[in-house]
């Protein structure tokens, strides 16, 4: 047994589930995600649990055991606590706004660079100290799906990829950027 799938995922009382064949509804205080589930895989609802099981033993039946019930308990926690991530652009004179529910980013390009968030994303700018840098946007985004959050993180992220001579770039909060020496006179 796949020792994540077999775990049975606990819905709170605030959390309504629906099963529609292999469509599965969850709604909640923050919103609802629906999806659409593998077919091979079975799941039942009872009283206050969600079980995931799996036909056979097959290594394809084992994978898809473990994906389904994280991807089932993804969405029963986002619909009740939601999901965040936190970036922060480090480089000089860097800023990041939001405009109505856009974000503005000026990262040293020569012009500045704008994002549409997806449907349930929300993004928040604000800055803090880094030393080498000064003041440097923190970017926050959130919403209540966690493929969406961390798809829109890396969109992101790769405007302007973190490099390792200076450290310049945008990068998640708590990310080791490693560090390369520069060129050596002789």
């Amino acid at each position: 047994m796949s020792r994540i799938g077999k775990k049975p995922i606990v819905v709170p009382p605030t959390v309504q589930v629906a099963l529609d064949g292999q469509t599965i509804t969850v709604q909640g205080p923050k919103g609802s995600l629906t999806r659409k589930l593998h077919p091979e895989v079975v799941i039942s609802h009872e009283g206050g649990e969600i079980l995931v099981e799996r036909p056979s033993n097959n290594p394809r039946h084992r994978a898809l055991h473990g994906v389904t019930r994280t991807v089932i308990f993804n969405m029963v926690e986002g619909v009740t606590k939601g999901y965040e991530k936190k970036l922060e652009a480090a480089g000089v004179g860097w800023r990041a706004n939001v405009q109505g529910n856009k974000l503005v980013l000026n990262v040293g390009y020569s012009h500045p660079v704008e994002i549409d968030p997806p449907a349930g994303i929300e993004f928040k700018a604000e800055t803090v100290a880094k030393p080498p840098f000064g003041n440097v946007p923190l970017i926050t985004v959130s919403g209540i799906d966690k493929e969406v959050v961390g798809q829109m993180a890396a969109t992101i992220r790769s405007i302007r990829e973190p490099e390792p001579y200076l450290g310049k770039g945008i990068a998640y909060v708590g990310e080791k950027i490693r560090r390369k020496a520069g060129k050596t006179s002789k």
